[in-house]
């Protein structure tokens, strides 16, 4: 028999797990999004190595674009040695299944560290804020980016 009591510890646990869960800070997702959309990231510089649609192994599906804003290809023109990526420094990744978008990664470098975010192809939030299957996977990048280095 469940009891109110069983009830009540079962909805905090989920409450618990949502708070814990992969999509972190939705409206700060969707805040990031609105934000690179309207300066039009799509006529960002490409990342190194990056200049044209590729394919990838990445988690990100099977062919991507990525982009950097401006901070970040300030530091690249720079070419100056660097421990981590600037505050600021954005790199927007478009995940494509043949010729359809598929999912939108973007990672934002604040004073708390990379802010994640992972749309589906509609722009609704599927991470965010910094996920433990985010940080996994990018601890092994260069200052956690993966698709290129620090200069």
């Amino acid at each position: 028999m469940i009891t109110r009591q069983m009830l009540g510890a079962a909805a905090a646990v989920a409450a618990l797990l949502a708070a814990c869960g992969d999509n972190q800070d939705d409206s700060g997702a969707r805040e990031l999004l609105s934000r690179v959309r309207a300066d039009q990231y799509r006529t960002w510089d490409r990342a190194p190595g990056w200049e044209t649609r590729r394919d990838s192994s990445a988690p990100h599906s099977e062919q991507v674009d990525i982009y950097v804003n401006d901070r970040v290809a300030e530091v690249l023109a720079l070419a100056e040695p660097l421990e981590g990526w600037p505050e600021d420094s954005i790199i927007v990744k478009d995940g494509f299944d043949g010729s359809d978008l598929e999912i939108i990664a973007i990672m934002e470098k604040r004073s708390s560290g990379w802010f994640w975010a992972e749309y589906d192809s509609e722009g609704d939030p599927d991470y965010s804020g910094q996920p433990a299957i985010c940080i996994d996977c990018h601890q092994s990048g260069s200052d956690d980016v993966r698709a290129f280095r620090l200069p």
